[in-house]
């Protein structure tokens, strides 16, 4: 009978041992899948999303395409001499910009605003946890209460730190991984606070209270900061305007003026005074590239400013700068 016993019970432990490691292994196969260049490969869109400038792995690729195939089809068709005498090639180099930041400048800002609105009520979040605790309530407890409300941007994380607490994850790993996917310093910082005080016992309500206010003093200092900064940002871009305002109204009168002036006066002295033939030498198509180049560098640089000065980035200043090289491209490949 116990030989019967002994035979069943190895024949169990033979039975679960496959399984097991076929669960291990698929364990490793997952954190495997999510190392590494692994990510890239198990989901791209993810990898792409996650991080804006993850983006650029995508879009400089394809814009590198797009300048060489144009930059050889125009040595083809018209010969290496155009690439000084025309503005094609400024063109090709336009659409190459364009489609290398454009996407970034897209996802940056999509960053941007999700942050924005997760550290917007992160000191709600905070404070209805803490007046929660204060009432009697345990932590875990408290957190499952508020999951149920609506924290905008915030919400599925809180869903996510409720989930993990219930299947007894302990609050303080729980807590630091929610800190690590809302993935702000500001939420770092809160996180990282009620863990410690939740590890050394305290009255983690008060840490909680404290956490909410720190938060809420932060979002309004970075509110204060971008609105007393606008009027700055404002000045950048009219500058722009003025600037291009200014060239348009140099090259559409003046310039065409002298060169009309010169052209006349070479005329009728029959080209053999050199003073008076000066005017009529006046490339204007070189004048034109070179004004549209110094209209192009400043809208993008002057965009790169604003956003520094405005949102505290200069990648946030990238809309601004996209936005400002096309007005200016447009306006000399059509007006002016």
């Amino acid at each position: 009978m116990k030989l019967f016993k002994s035979k069943a019970k190895n024949d169990q432990i033979s039975d679960t041992d496959p399984k097991q490691e076929e669960i291990l292994a698929k364990i490793e196969n997952r954190r495997r899948s999510n190392t590494g260049i692994n990510r890239i490969f198990h989901n791209p869109l993810k990898f792409l999303t996650e991080n804006p400038l993850n983006i650029l792995v995508v879009s400089v690729p394809a814009a590198l395409i797009i300048f060489f195939t144009g930059f050889i089809t125009t040595i083809r068709d018209y010969g290496i001499k155009s690439l000084i005498t025309s503005t094609f090639i400024d063109d090709i180099f336009v659409i190459t910009l364009v489609v290398a930041l454009t996407p970034l400048a897209f996802f940056y800002t999509k960053e941007g605003m999700r942050i924005k609105n997760i550290e917007v009520a992160l000191p709600n979040f905070f404070r209805d946890v803490a007046g929660m605790n204060e009432s009697g309530m345990t932590l875990p407890t408290a957190i499952h209460s508020v999951s149920g409300g609506d924290y905008g941007s915030l919400t599925k994380h809180i869903k996510k730190l409720d989930n993990e607490i219930s299947w007894n994850v302990p609050f303080v790993e729980a807590i630091y991984r929610f800190g690590e996917n809302l993935g702000t310093p500001l939420a770092r910082r809160s996180v990282d606070l009620i863990a410690k005080a939740s590890k050394a016992g305290g009255d983690v309500s008060e840490v909680l209270n404290a956490a909410a206010n720190d938060s809420y003093e932060f979002v309004n200092l970075a509110t204060e900061r971008r609105n007393n900064m606008m009027i700055y940002v404002v000045i950048v871009l009219v500058s722009f305007l003025v600037f291009l305002f200014v060239i348009a109204i140099m090259t559409g009168t003046f310039l065409d003026t002298m060169a009309e002036a010169g052209e006349a006066a070479s005329a009728s002295s029959g080209g053999d005074t050199p003073g008076m033939s000066f005017g009529g030498s006046v490339d204007m198509g070189l004048y034109r590239r070179i004004f549209s180049h110094a209209a192009m560098i400043q809208g993008f640089f002057s965009g790169l400013v604003a956003g520094q000065m405005g949102e505290g980035s200069a990648l946030s200043g990238l809309k601004y700068s996209l936005i400002m090289l096309l007005i200016a491209w447009v306006s000399f490949r059509f007006f002016i």
